[in-house]
């Protein structure tokens, strides 16, 4: 948890914490407060997360204009979450398979494996045809790829370790 003192000194993930805690809580307004702010601040977490208060109408009115607003700030910002739900919003709640394709595209370019999920049915369904398909797909791997490093092989490596330590019954 992070400190009031990160909170006063504008840190926007902090913030962002702080007004997560608010949400669990059940007191939305705090946490529309708190992630209204970080979002000013530049936390593309924060503006996802809004567009959650907004869909469901916690803390403000139910609003799609403002949740989608939000939805497509976080997406061009890179949140790749908020890429994922805009393609699954067009399909389902706009029949936009069109646009849902994009947005999966651009999703699974930058590592989801989600929107490449999703983009496969789409492809199996005739949505997507065999080069855009074959693009993504190379284009995930190439992002997948460069997300690996030595210090995040060497992380999951001693996780599992201690996993197998606590599942032999050492723990």
């Amino acid at each position: 948890m992070y400190s009031m003192k990160r909170v006063a000194a504008n840190d926007p993930v902090a913030i962002q914490e702080r007004g997560k805690k608010h949400y669990y809580d059940g007191h939305y307004r705090g946490a529309l407060e708190y992630w209204t702010k970080a979002a000013e601040l530049g936390d593309v977490d924060s503006i996802y997360l809004l567009s959650l208060l907004y869909r469901d109408g916690r803390g403000v009115e139910k609003n799609e204009e403002k949740e989608w607003h939000q939805l497509e700030e976080a997406a061009i910002a890179g949140h790749v979450g908020a890429r994922f739900t805009l393609a699954h919003n067009e399909k389902t709640r706009r029949g936009r398979t069109d646009r849902a394709v994009k947005h999966l595209i651009i999703a699974a370019n930058l590592g989801c494996d989600y929107s490449m999920k999703a983009l496969k049915q789409c492809h199996e369904n005739g949505e997507v045809d065999d080069d855009k398909f074959t693009t993504a797909l190379h284009a995930h791997q190439a992002a997948v790829d460069e997300m690996n490093s030595p210090q995040r092989e060497e992380q999951a490596n001693y996780e599992r370790s201690i996993e197998e330590w606590f599942c032999a019954g050492n723990g």
